[in-house]
């Protein structure tokens, strides 16, 4: 065995050969992959196969669209078969919701050039004739679904990976991880050592344990999963003989079921709501080519639905049972990326499906510790997405919620209850009293809308119960004044005599004199957005930075890895130790006038000025600035004084009528100014010209900013895309992001995020579309639900376009 490697994988399932394979295929081939047993010796031996290239989130889709198109070549390269079969899947709906869902889905296949369309019931019985027509209210066919051999795809990988120079040991299993001074790891086997610069964490249902090994809990629980497989079916055979080929995958999500051909007969599998855990504490270190005890009655009533769904499996006999574990995230997406706070430690793990995603896993990994950077937008699979609220117990409740709701509709108004609540302010009872709705984000509880006595949310793909109040949310503070609670935001405090120079270097932006704020985009090497914050500096040496707080700890890590070596800066994530409340509309300031002894008049407090004041008896940092677009202030506190202040805000605004407002609201108000939100306008795929927010890169200030050059080329050439807004002619549904745009019939763009603007009275789109055309006038329409709505090109905000509401 080596005794030094660049790269150590551990784990020889799909996902650790596959980084392994595509490490060497860029050019890394003093790489080592370590198996404590056989490969596929984990989740990967017994999985059922499938894949697919359609997902509700584009840029996952991208990445299995990758892994789908890899095969061959692996193949190929390996001399490996891997049992390909490509026979096309539908997925079907046998409701008008989930039709409705599926219309969505479609949609967003249009502008990645996924080769979908819709089916009638008759025409999927067509296709598949195991099908009842009279219980589907229609299907989407993808000609790109399939299965494959688990074992000889996982050997296909290895033997390419081995081919390119990359060495396997079997039989060595982990026994301990140890960083060295010098930054390497110290990779302790039950065959000996090796030193390696970098670790890859892929260790499926041991990926908990080799995380425990260096301090971290992932956020990763096995589920026991069933499928089963029939004796031969002459329904089978009939159709394998008149139609010269095999049965396609079905996907039937409201009986909760999958199903594909297996030889001459069926595999059926379910993801059933009498969901178990398996070994929810610690794995097994001995576990291995077994299979779990069969449970069909847990599984009887999706089994039920699927045999009605499918009358012939009635006259099946089953073969088979399969019952084996696979791991899952709380949200059932990858855990992929560097792990924040340790040097060159790499997690691959959670991947449930890894042979529709197992690919582009590799390749975003192999991409990041290569180049630094993933090629992509990962986020949705990026393991930093979980901060420490992410325990052993909120991971059970989210992962069996996740599992038994795999197949299930997720509302764009729906929020889940699992988990939750877990995270609270000081003022989550007040809230709760006065009606309000929440939502979960980061762990913590956040107003969404505050429902009157007796309402509820109704979950649709449409308007719905609280449209009219969201209405008189938002029109209250275009109108008065609005206070909500602002605690989800991420804060970070940075100190030090060599904080001013860090932050020049990190964001684009100047940096603010004492007393002042800036908006302050961030950029990685390419230029690309990587951040949006706001700037405020409190004094020398003394800043507030203020983002996203799902973003939080992959902020952190960036920040993290780009601190000087000198202790010149200090940095710190707050988190609930600063919490926060913000007024908005034109009577913010006599509300907040009436709490302190300083001037607040423009000449005095402008727009975005900060300072540290008392507001009544308690101190607080205050700045003039609204995400809303009026006239508004932020105010920031430690927990000890929210409720002094709530109540106090509230006391001073009631003759103003002042009424509480949550995100919704927020997010109908920031439409009419066409502000865009991180991870919808802002991301990494987008340049700040891309985005609109070339004003805030100070290319000609003089510190050399983290992706200048490429800023300034983007700025020269003026990138691909321009961010627009669109007034789309709804009926009685607004866009929530990923539609297409088409102009002149073509889809040329795709939808960032939207909704009503209550206040202007309008549906409103925001989207990306090509510069070349980004000015055309005339010709927009927007897909939504199935139907394409005309829409219009707006060229300034719908609310102050001059923005004298805010600044006066």
């Amino acid at each position: 065995m080596k005794s030094h490697a660049r790269v150590v994988v551990i784990g020889g399932g799909v996902v650790g050969c596959s980084v392994l394979y595509h490490l060497t295929k860029f050019g890394w081939t003093d790489v080592v992959l370590v198996e404590r047993s056989e490969l596929t010796s984990g989740s990967t031996w017994h999985a059922a196969g499938g894949m697919h290239t359609i997902n509700g989130d584009p840029n996952v889709a991208k990445l299995q669209k990758y892994t789908v198109e890899l095969y061959k070549e692996i193949q190929d390269y390996s001399g490996q078969d891997i049992g390909l079969h490509m026979t096309s899947g539908m997925m079907l709906a046998s409701t008008k919701d989930r039709f409705d869902w599926m219309k969505s889905i479609l949609a967003k296949g249009r502008y990645m050039g996924l080769d979908a369309h819709l089916l009638t019931p008759k025409e999927a019985h067509d296709l598949m004739p195991l099908l009842d027509p009279d219980q589907f209210v229609g299907a989407v066919f993808d000609p790109v679904e399939g299965h494959l051999d688990p074992y000889g795809t996982t050997h296909a990988y290895a033997k390419s990976a081995k081919k390119n120079g990359a060495d396997i040991y079997l039989h060595t299993k982990v026994e301990d991880l140890v960083q060295r001074e010098d930054g390497s790891w110290r990779v302790i086997t039950n065959k000996g050592e090796i030193i390696a610069e970098h670790v890859v964490n892929c260790g499926g249902l041991w990926a908990r344990e080799v995380g425990r090994m260096v301090g971290l809990e992932l956020p990763v629980l096995a589920m026991e999963h069933m499928y089963l497989i029939t004796e031969d079916m002459p329904e089978v055979t009939e159709f394998n003989q008149t139609r010269g080929k095999e049965l396609m995958h079905c996907v039937d999500f409201d009986g909760e079921i999958y199903l594909r051909q297996e030889r001459n007969g069926m595999l059926m599998g379910t993801y059933e709501k009498a969901c178990r855990p398996w070994s929810p504490l610690n794995t097994p270190w001995d576990f291995g080519h077994e299979l779990l005890a069969e449970d069909i009655e847990r599984i009887t009533p999706e089994l039920e639905v699927g045999f009605r769904h499918f009358p012939a499996f009635n006259k099946a006999g089953i073969k088979k049972v399969i019952n084996g574990p696979f791991t899952f995230s709380p949200d059932g997406n990858p855990l992929v990326g560097p792990v924040r706070g340790m040097t060159n430690f790499w997690s691959a793990c959670a991947v449930m499906a890894g042979f529709s995603q197992g690919g582009g896993v590799g390749l975003a990994l192999a991409n990041w510790m290569i180049n630094g950077d993933p090629g992509f937008d990962v986020f949705a699979m990026d393991v930093s997405r979980y901060g420490d609220f992410a325990t052993l117990g909120y991971t059970n409740a989210k992962v069996r919620e996740n599992y038994s709701r795999r197949f299930s509709i997720r509302y764009p108004n729906e929020e889940l209850p699992g988990g939750r609540p877990l995270l609270t302010t000081p003022i989550y009872d007040k809230l709760k009293a006065a009606g309000a709705v929440f939502g979960a984000s980061y762990g913590l509880e956040a107003p969404l809308w505050f429902a009157p006595e007796g309402v509820e949310d109704q979950f649709s793909w449409r308007r719905s119960t609280d449209f009219d109040t969201v209405g008189a949310e938002a029109k209250a503070v275009r109108e008065s004044v609005g206070l909500m609670e602002t605690s989800g935001f991420a804060k970070y405090a940075v100190k030090g005599r060599g904080a001013e120079a860090w932050l020049d270097r990190l964001l684009t932006c100047r940096i603010p004199a004492t007393g002042r704020m800036t908006l302050a985009p961030m950029l990685k090497d390419d230029g690309k957005l990587i951040g949006d914050f706001t700037l405020a500096k409190l004094g020398e040496g003394d800043f507030l930075l203020i983002g996203s707080g799902i973003a939080e700890d992959y902020h952190m890590r960036w920040f993290e890895s780009h601190l000087p070596d000198d202790g010149s800066v200090t940095l710190e994530a707050l988190n609930l130790s600063l919490v926060g409340l913000a007024i908005a509309g034109p009577k913010a300031r006599d509300v907040l006038q009436k709490l302190t002894h300083q001037d607040l008049s423009t000449s005095a407090f402008a727009f975005m000025d900060v300072r540290r004041m008392d507001l009544g008896m308690a101190q607080a940092i205050v700045g003039r600035v609204s995400y809303t677009g009026d006239l508004g202030y932020e105010i920031w506190m430690k927990p000890q004084y929210q409720r002094y202040l709530y109540d106090l805000i509230l006391e001073a605004g009631a003759e103003f009528g002042i009424r509480l407002f949550g995100l919704r609201a927020l997010n109908a108000l920031r439409l009419e100014k066409s502000y865009g939100s991180w991870s919808r306008e802002y991301r990494p795929l987008y340049g700040p010209v891309e985005a609109g927010l070339e004003r805030f890169v100070a290319l000609r200030k003089g510190a050399d900013f983290i992706g200048k050059e490429a800023a300034k080329a983007e700025r020269e050439t003026g990138g691909a895309l321009r961010l627009r807004t669109f007034i789309l002619e709804a009926k009685d549904a607004d866009v929530i992001g990923d539609e297409p745009i088409y102009l002149d019939g073509e889809v040329r763009g795709w939808v960032t995020s939207g909704g009503y603007a209550h206040a202007a009275g309008l549906s409103v789109a925001v989207g990306y579309v090509p510069k070349e055309i980004a000015d055309v006038a005339t010709g927009w329409s927007i897909e939504l639900l199935g139907d394409v709505l005309p829409a219009r090109l707006h060229a300034e905000p719908l609310f102050d376009p001059s923005g004298a509401k805010m600044r006066g």
